[in-house]
């Protein structure tokens, strides 16, 4: 089951105090971004996130789901009605997760010539 645009307007409205919250469209879902990174996203109209030590320790008791079948586990995210746990949880994720990938150079594209 695809996740409503309806429900990705919701979260984005609770991490409106957040700066740098982007999303990308993916296969009928959303990935969600912090300051560039990855920190989960919407499956299923449910808001996951990557568990990370710090989103681990502030939702104990979160259950582990898989966002689709072969996906790593990540955390259900039950409190998005709460706008300041969301906003202290991002913030508290971000320095742990990864940096973004570089893209790397496609070899068979044109080159510019000198």
């Amino acid at each position: 089951m695809a996740s409503g645009k309806a429900y990705l307007d919701f979260v984005l409205e609770q991490l409106s105090e957040l700066d740098e919250i982007s999303y990308r469209a993916m296969m009928g879902e959303f990935i969600l971004y912090y300051r560039g990174k990855v920190i989960g996203g919407i499956y299923d109209d449910r808001l996951l996130v990557k568990p990370t030590p710090s989103a681990a320790a502030r939702m104990p008791d979160a259950a582990r789901e898989r966002p689709y079948e072969g996906a790593k586990e990540m955390l259900l995210v039950d409190a998005v009605d709460d706008r300041q746990f969301l906003r202290d949880l991002l913030e508290a994720m971000v320095d742990e997760l990864p940096a973004p990938k570089k893209k790397k150079a496609n070899a068979d594209a044109p080159q510019d010539r000198l």
